[in-house]
């Protein structure tokens, strides 16, 4: 009787331990890289075939990696980052984080900002251009901008003689 007990007892714990949550690659690239999903229902959809043809020009391949720019495929159930395979978990990690929905005929396209939010969302081909120039628009992210503090300029409430605090940098948003 107590070996089931304990036998059933270990089955319990082996099978909460399988089913904690795998983080999703993406937030692994948050603040960092600038993620591209493409999501199709066939290695042969039209979209994926001109895009992994686009990226084989060393010109369009540099400019995606000047913006910081990682690429992720999933196709059918199987995931990859820049040609890597991802793990299933992993894959049907950053599937239910996107929430694609349904894949009929024509790929997804996802563009994500290192905020980690979703930037673009189209459907069909990807013209890497116009991507470009929507992520040259954003604002940057490396800038941090100090507000000014004027030494001499008297300040609003301040008696005289007394101290001022100095004000505290200011955080550009990411995008």
């Amino acid at each position: 009787m107590f070996i089931r007990l304990l036998i059933l007892a270990s089955v319990l714990v082996t099978g909460t331990v399988q089913a904690v949550e795998v983080p999703s690659p993406i937030e692994q690239d948050r603040g960092k890289l600038r993620p591209l999903v493409i999501v199709a229902r066939a290695q042969a959809d039209p979209a994926l075939v001109a895009l992994n043809k686009a990226l084989e020009d060393p010109a369009t391949k540099q400019a995606f990696d000047e913006r910081n720019m990682v690429l992720y495929t999933i196709v059918g159930i199987t995931g990859k980052r820049d040609g890597k395979d991802l793990e299933p978990q992993s894959t049907m990690s950053l599937i239910r984080g996107l929430k694609p929905g349904m894949i009929i005929d024509k790929a997804k396209v996802i563009l994500i900002g290192k905020d980690g939010e979703k930037k673009v969302e189209t459907v069909g081909d990807v013209d890497l251009n116009e991507l470009f120039k929507i992520i040259d628009a954003l604002p940057p992210v490396e800038k941090e901008t100090l507000a000014p503090v004027a030494a001499e300029a008297p300040v609003k409430g301040a008696a005289a003689g007394k101290s001022v605090k100095p004000a505290k940098p200011v955080k550009a948003l990411e995008d």
